[in-house]
């Protein structure tokens, strides 16, 4: 069983009673966010870091970007964000690589919604390496720079990467957050005590709890 999915058994029996009292402001451990048994290293100084691990095929992490984009940006300089594009299977592969070799390229704050608009409003495949190459020259990306990064050995480099820190964190889920590699939150999680609730007061409250995570830090 996953870490997160053993954690959240152990902490079913008290879900109920400690849900009653929880709020995003004041998250209960074991039931807005978990804490991982060993802390995971960072790279971030003396700012905190916070990983969102995504997919671009996720609708959930399609609905999230807009309100997590904003949230980033308010908290400016005080932390280093990083998206991390999960790797579940094989076939996820050509969505890794075009998010790192655009962001090797300096073309990841222009296109990286593009993708997302592409796949969940378009309805355009970006499953396949022809399909990605196409796009891409269509939002004004060379094409042919682009394939000699999307296929080099820094990009690859950081597809493996990816699989060694989804088993580090245990992620099995999307989207999913960690902040300062210790704590691990997100919005399926805080949905718990939320039945009901629209995505984006969903999406709001998970914010509110990775704001006390981020407390917890200071």
């Amino acid at each position: 069983m996953r870490l997160i999915q053993r954690l959240l058994a152990a902490a079913s029996f008290s879900l109920i009673a400690l849900t009653a009292s929880a709020s995003p402001a004041d998250p209960v451990e074991g039931v807005d966010y978990l804490k991982l048994p060993q802390a995971q290293a960072t790279d971030s100084g003396k700012k905190i870091e916070v990983l969102e691990f995504f997919w671009y095929n996720c609708p959930h992490c399609f609905a999230f970007e807009p309100q997590l984009a904003e949230w980033v940006k308010k908290r400016g300089d005080t932390i280093v964000f990083k998206r991390v594009p999960v790797g579940f299977r094989e076939s996820f592969v050509p969505q890794q690589k075009l998010y790192y070799a655009l962001e090797a390229m300096g073309k990841l704050d222009p296109v990286h919604r593009a993708v997302f608009d592409a796949v969940h409003v378009a309805r355009i495949s970006l499953d396949k390496e022809d399909k990605i190459f196409d796009f891409v020259e269509k939002q004004g990306v060379d094409r042919k720079k682009f394939i000699d990064v999307f296929n080099s050995f820094s990009v690859q480099s950081k597809v493996t990467r990816v699989r060694q820190l989804q088993e580090a964190y245990q992620i099995d889920s999307v989207p999913t957050i960690v902040i300062d590699g210790r704590f691990v939150t997100a919005p399926s999680m805080v949905g718990a005590g939320m039945r009901g609730q629209p995505e984006h007061a969903l999406h709001a409250a998970t914010l509110q709890v990775m704001d006390a995570l981020i407390a917890k830090k200071k």
